[in-house]
């Protein structure tokens, strides 16, 4: 989600702390009370002399009676053990004991050259008296209870995912990889498309974006299409074009540049990985490779508390937040006496001799162009035509809590909702057969920047597959078509939304306080800074309900609204909704620790996220026929 400016938050009084965000309990049936009259506590106490007129007991052995006291315990009373016992007349007859039988043994066939039990002989069935009566009754179907989903489920595979794919570039490669294990077909912008009704397919924009939809068997021009856009971009700091700097003190040290808002304190001493992609010349061809160099290289060191001032900031970003990679203390001998600084760094500049003058590679940190080309099995530098990497923590994504109730990773906001969106595509495939509409996720780059380039939700990516596809199937009047399209569809906008924190309970609204493991939660603002009104939240809401109580654990839609002494946040929904005209709503999964480099979500939201939008991409259709 994209961070609201600073000079637009308040500090909330603590008077405005509200006593408990609990949601109100649920109604108890009238059956589940249990009134004192009905326990056994009403019972009379039974005496004594009433155990001389009990019913006589047979040799099946002994019985235990439970009568209550006025204590909150019930005293158990044994029969064999009570005085003065009379002895039973007559006496137990004793059970009949049944002859056994002989069974003769089976007479054994000499089969195959050795002895085998008799072959069962198959005899045909007796045609009934009746015609009206089957031959033969059909068999009785074995009741078998339907095995629920479990969002708890999806919780490793999440945090895998995350584990494994830290950059944007990694994530879209993922997702993409996933899609084509399920049946869906790669498209590329730059060739002509032939699509089908019932096909799967995908497309991706400068590696950083992703559109996947699926097309119905009944899909006709103009019919709706049910979609999930989202952004896959996370908080990150990335290298600078030229990333080699001086040596200072002895320290190797690298020129990289916040993307939104990264490095920000919660970037101090974490143990920071780099990848991306890396452009190289093979064969006359530019190819792109991934490169993830996953072991701890770079960290931004803190000043020490024992320095005063100088270690409370505030700080600059550009002087004093640049990570450290190595040591390098060649110079160690050549100090300045008056500066005390190293004489090399007083001086101009110098490019690496790796890859000849002129190359890439001669302008980033030798050692870093060494390790980068041994991940890759790259032995020529000057075939490295430039890169993209990024810093990211490498700490791994784990579950935490006393119970695993919790997921503890980097880059949630927003690879969450991204993924809960693809899982959700996936699951819909045997539901298609029977759908007249597309079925779209849409993953957006630049999200946490302003979406202003082409991969991003301003651009036309969305609006140019939309009209791809209605081209494909419309016979004429491709506009009108097209028009009717987004008229038909819906939009779920699905961005993370901040969880309850307990120890800030004054910076929320009482009663819109989304939380963890409960499910995604719908976000409204008076100021249309998110695209939520009433008739969309009743549309997600039916399509939602549709599904209950065929999971495990159904997903329950919270709702989240900002103070009016704060300003919200923004997604990509206005601008998609505002370019095409489609109907939309606000809709993510509950986090804690928005933007921080390390956040915290439900074990079970993951899970509860993919359900509730794969109901929405089954649903949707049946359910928009009641707006209409």
């Amino acid at each position: 989600m994209t961070k609201n400016h600073p000079s637009l938050r308040k500090a909330a009084s603590n008077a405005d702390l509200y006593a408990n965000p609990s949601p109100p309990q649920q109604l108890r049936h009238s059956h589940s009370t249990l009134a004192r009259s009905h326990t056994t506590a009403a019972l009379p106490r039974r005496s004594l002399a009433d155990w001389d007129k009990r019913p006589q007991m047979g040799e099946k052995g002994r019985a235990r009676h439970s009568y209550a006291a006025p204590y909150p315990n019930l005293i158990e009373d044994d029969e064999d053990f009570r005085p003065n016992r009379q002895q039973q007349s007559p006496p137990p007859v004793p059970p009949k004991i049944l002859e056994e039988v002989p069974v003769p043994a089976p007479i054994l066939e000499f089969r195959d050259g050795e002895y085998r039990l008799p072959a069962c002989k198959i005899t045909s069935k007796p045609v009934p008296s009746h015609p009206w009566l089957p031959a033969q009754l059909p068999p009785v179907p074995v009741r078998r209870e339907k095995v629920k989903a479990d969002p708890g489920r999806y919780t490793k595979p999440f945090t895998d995912f995350m584990t494994a794919n830290p950059t944007v570039f990694h994530a879209v490669d993922a997702v993409a990889k996933d899609l084509e294990q399920d049946g869906y077909n790669k498209l590329s912008e730059r060739d002509a498309w032939d699509l089908k009704a019932g096909g799967k397919y995908y497309v991706d924009r400068n590696g950083t974006s992703l559109i996947a939809f699926a097309i119905g068997d009944n899909y006709k021009a103009g019919n709706g299409a049910a979609i999930v856009a989202g952004h896959i971009d996370a908080l990150t700091a990335k290298l600078k074009p030229i990333s080699k700097l001086r040596n200072k003190a002895g320290y190797l040290q690298l020129g990289v540049a916040p993307y939104a808002g990264a490095l920000n304190d919660t970037w101090w001493d974490r143990d920071l990985g780099i990848g991306g992609r890396v452009l190289v010349k093979e064969h006359g061809k530019i190819v792109t490779k991934l490169v993830k160099l996953d072991w701890p290289i770079a960290r931004i060191p803190t000043l020490a508390p024992h320095f005063g001032a100088a270690a409370n900031g505030p700080f600059n970003r550009e002087t004093q937040m640049v990570p450290i990679v190595g040591l390098d203390n060649s110079d160690f001998n050549g100090l300045n006496a008056s500066t005390g600084r190293a004489l090399e760094c007083e001086g101009e500049w110098k490019a690496s001799p790796l890859g000849g003058e002129g190359a890439f590679a001669a302008t980033q940190p030798e050692r870093l162009v060494k390790a980068i080309s041994s991940e890759l099995g790259i032995t020529d530098y000057s075939t490295i035509v430039n890169w993209e990497l990024e810093l990211f923590d490498v700490q791994p994504a784990t579950t935490g809590g006393l119970d695993r109730e919790f997921i503890f990773a980097g880059r949630i906001d927003d690879k969450l909702c991204s993924w809960a969106a693809i899982q959700a595509l996936l699951n819909s495939d045997a539901s298609l057969s029977t759908s007249s509409q597309i079925r779209v996720v849409a993953l957006f780059d630049d999200e946490e920047v302003g979406s202003l380039l082409r991969q991003g939700a301003r651009g036309n990516f969305l609006p140019s597959v939309v009209e791809r596809i209605v081209e494909e199937f419309a016979e004429s009047k491709v506009k009108n078509s097209l028009a009717r399209t987004y008229a038909n569809s819906f939009l779920v906008s699905s961005d993370v939304i901040h969880a309850v924190n307990p120890n800030f309970l004054n910076a929320y609204l009482e009663n819109h306080s989304p939380r963890l493991n409960i499910g995604p939660a719908v976000s409204a603002d008076s100021n249309a800074h998110m695209t939520t009104d009433a008739v969309s939240t009743a549309i997600l809401q039916r399509c939602v309900d549709a599904d209950a109580g065929t999971r495990k654990q159904d997903p329950k839609l919270q709702v989240f609204q900002i103070r009016n002494d704060s300003r919200s946040g923004g997604t990509v929904g206005p601008m998609l909704s505002a370019a095409t005209g489609i109907r939309a709503i606000d809709c993510g999964i509950p986090q804690l620790s928005m933007h921080s480099i390390r956040a915290t979500t439900g074990s079970q939201d993951p899970g509860l996220g993919v359900f509730a939008f794969q109901s929405f991409l089954e649903r949707f259709e049946e359910v928009d026929k009641e707006f209409k």
